[in-house]
Parts: structure tokens; sequence; C-alpha cells
């Protein structure tokens, strides 16, 4: 049985770690070096970086920040924001990270999955998919949530994972934030419907909700930012919970 992870999310926005609820209302966060440093210290799986306004601005990820981040930790950890081609990605990979997360650049060019999958091996890939629920049905977004499309959540991930994809990070938009769970059933039905793991993301609010994700959810991974960035959860106390209820970690 392969052990579930636990990842810190940092989203960043002008070089610094920020937290919004639903997408919105960002605070500060911290730095993301300085985060990162002691996510690694303190057990963290991996870690992932999205700049939250790299495709927005038409901006390419902060290389710099990856560098350092490298220099610092020793755990993986993946990059994501304004991605859009395999010269992209060789440049994040050159300079220290282990994964890239696609998004945006996914859904307006799907061959892209295929190329990166091809070139850097299915392990370094990624693909996010913000979804939000419309008239009873899960609808993916884009551009941090901006833009509605008219793909739907489970047909989207099938296709992703059919082109090569080596992991799917689901965010709910509706939990993002809230700290009232993850969306569970979301996730149990993808996890039904595709075979590579999935990382649950938006709405960790207590533990018992990391608890709900893996047992209920099914999900490979938890991701979350403010419960740790502001100190509300331990991830040491909440790996030894996650064990207390039979759920194998790395402590």
């Amino acid at each position: 049985m392969l052990a579930k992870r636990i990842i810190p999310c940092l989203d960043i926005k002008n070089g610094r770690t920020v937290k919004g609820v639903n997408f919105v209302d960002l605070r500060d966060a911290g730095d993301p070096v300085e985060l990162a440093a002691i996510y690694s210290a303190e057990g963290a799986d991996e870690l992932v970086f999205l700049d939250i306004s790299a495709t927005e601005e038409r901006r390419k990820t902060l290389v710099n920040m990856v560098r350092s981040v490298a220099e610092k930790i020793n755990i993986p950890f993946t990059v994501g924001g304004g991605i859009s081609s395999v010269e992209d990605v060789e440049i994040l990979l050159n300079n220290g990270a282990d994964k890239v997360s696609i998004n945006s650049s996914a859904v307006k060019n799907p061959q892209l999955i295929n190329d990166l999958a091809q070139k850097f091996g299915s392990q370094c890939v990624v693909v996010a998919i913000d979804a939000k629920q419309i008239d009873g049905q899960w609808i993916v977004h884009l551009v941090g949530g901006k833009v509605p499309t008219e793909l739907n959540l489970f047909d989207w991930a099938v296709e992703v994972a059919e082109r090569g994809a080596g992991e799917i990070l689901f965010t709910s938009m509706d939990n993002d934030g809230t700290k009232n769970g993850f969306a569970n059933e979301a996730l149990a039905k993808l996890s039904t419907l595709i075979n590579i793991p999935i990382i649950a993301s938006g709405g960790a609010g207590n533990i018992k909700h990391f608890v709900d994700s893996f047992k209920e959810g099914k999900a490979d991974a938890a991701l979350a930012a403010s419960v740790f960035h502001f100190k509300e959860i331990e991830i040491k106390v909440l790996k030894q919970e996650l064990r207390n209820n039979g759920i194998e970690v790395r402590l």
C-alpha cells in the first residue's frame, strides 16, 4: 500500500506566499523559500508552488525562486503558473523543480500534456483542474478560477490521464479556503474513473478533513495552504493522527 502524501501548497504572487478564500481576498503568508525550508524540516512529503498571477499576467514562473527552493529543501516540489511550452518546463526542471503543474495551457492545448509526458516522463507532469459546481455539474475553470469552460471535470480528468499526465491536482473552488472539508464525493468518483494519483485540494480546516479525504475521497495525497501557513495544523501531529486512523503515511 502506497503511503498517502501531505503537501503544503504555496500560492505565489509578486514573490510572496498568499492565501485567499474561494480564490479571492488574498492575504500575505510569508516568504516562499523560508516556508519551504520549514515544511521540509517538519515532514511534508512534497510541496507545490503555484504562481497564481503568472497565467493572467502572461508572466513566466519565477525561476530564481525555484532555484532558491531547490537549494534549501530535499523533498520533491512541483511548480505551476504560466507554463505553456516544453521550453518552459525544461527551464524549471533544469533549475531544480521535480514536477510541473499545468492548467489553463493544458485546456487550450491538450497536446501539450502528451508532449511533456513524452519528453520528460509522466512522473513530471501534474495537471491541475480547478472546478466548481454549476447547475449540479462540475465545470472546469481557467485563469485562477476566473474563466468557466464547457469542460466537465470527470470527462477532462479521463482525457488528461489518457494523454499521459502522471497526477491530477483537483481543486474544488466551492470548498477552497472555506475550511469545511474536501469535495470527497467528487474525489471518490475521480478515483473510480482514472488510475493515476489524485491530489485533493480545497477545503482543509482540521485533521478530520484530511482523514476523510483519504477514507471517503480515496485521494492519494491531500494538499492545503492556510492551515499550514498560519500554524493551525502541524504536519507532524497531522501525520500521527492519520496513522492512528489506519492511514499509511511516512513519519
